[in-house]
């Protein structure tokens, strides 16, 4: 069974990676959010592309879900002493992913041939794709005004009042190289528990359809974000956030869905949409539990 995954952030980093265990891995091609990319120090970071990268790599940083095992320090706080910007902190191993990239871009080369190479370097067997070579940025509208993505999320640490978000350059953004084959030939499309708002919505705007069937996996727990702001934005917009409000949100696209234990009360609603439901144990705090969710939501697929 062929699976294309739409990822983004550790959520979705985590549910390939158990995915990874138990499909081949020309079986499983990735798709993943490019965002909430940007320029810093001059250097052009992908940090959705990197850790869904460096996860399949086994080189993450296990305990923060992001960056890498190992890491060091010393040109970030170099760069502090100096008067720079340190506040989105660059280790130095992941600095030279950043300086290969940008190198390869100013040459004029893909960010898809790019991440193919890197993958290769990094003994990742996988399939995984940006979801397009243009540049797209996402802004976040918030009462403090317009922040690009990684000011609202790191620097400013989420703190302003989300208003609305728009994605600089989705207009006329063409899906990268892979993209359309992918989605046409897998078997399911898998949307990761990754943020609704900001790591997939960009993902289907930028390949507009899907003509495959579509499962989701909630993001949301009791109500609350596993990690990262989703919760957070829900609230702000006005809309209570629920594994049920994600539900809502990818209403149009969805056959299946699948919610944690804690949420079980919310089936008989999402089920009410048209929408079949997978209920179990959805946090992955440990390998095993990527792995074992993974496995679920596989049987899941294979039963719609």
């Amino acid at each position: 069974m062929k699976i294309t995954a739409l990822a983004g952030g550790v959520g979705g980093a985590k549910m390939v990676h158990g995915l990874a265990a138990h499909i081949a891995p020309t079986d499983l091609t990735v798709i993943v959010n490019t965002g909430d990319d940007f320029e810093h120090l001059g250097l052009t970071i992908c940090p959705d592309l990197d850790t869904v990268c460096y996860t399949l790599a086994g080189l993450a940083n296990f305990e923060t879900g992001w960056g890498r095992a190992n890491e060091t320090w010393n040109v970030i706080s170099n760069v502090e002493k100096l008067g720079g910007a340190g506040w989105f902190r660059l280790g130095d191993q992941d600095i030279a992913t950043h300086l290969e990239r940008t190198r390869r871009l100013k040459a004029g080369q893909p960010l898809s041939q790019i991440t193919k190479d890197f993958c290769q370097a990094w003994g990742i067997p996988q399939t995984i794709l940006p979801m397009s070579d243009a540049p797209v940025r996402t802004m976040v509208n918030t009462e403090a005004g317009e922040l690009a993505f990684q000011e609202y999320f790191v620097h400013r640490r989420c703190e302003p009042k989300v208003k609305s978000f728009r994605f600089d350059g989705i207009a006329s953004a063409e899906p990268a190289s892979g993209v359309q084959e992918a989605l046409h030939q897998a078997d399911a499309i898998l949307i990761c528990p990754s943020n609704p708002w900001v790591s997939i919505d960009p993902i289907l705007k930028v390949i507009k359809t899907i003509n495959r069937p579509v499962v989701a996996v909630s993001p949301i727990i009791g109500g609350q974000s596993v990690k990262g702001p989703a919760a957070k934005m829900y609230a702000e917009l006005g809309i209570e956030p629920s594994a049920l409000a994600v539900a809502q949100h990818y209403q149009r696209l969805l056959s299946g869905y699948v919610l944690d234990t804690v949420d079980a009360k919310l089936a008989q609603p999402i089920n009410e949409l048209g929408v079949k439901t997978l209920i179990t144990n959805t946090l992955m705090t440990s390998l095993a539990d990527r792995a074992r969710l993974a496995e679920d939501v596989l049987h899941f697929i294979r039963s719609l």
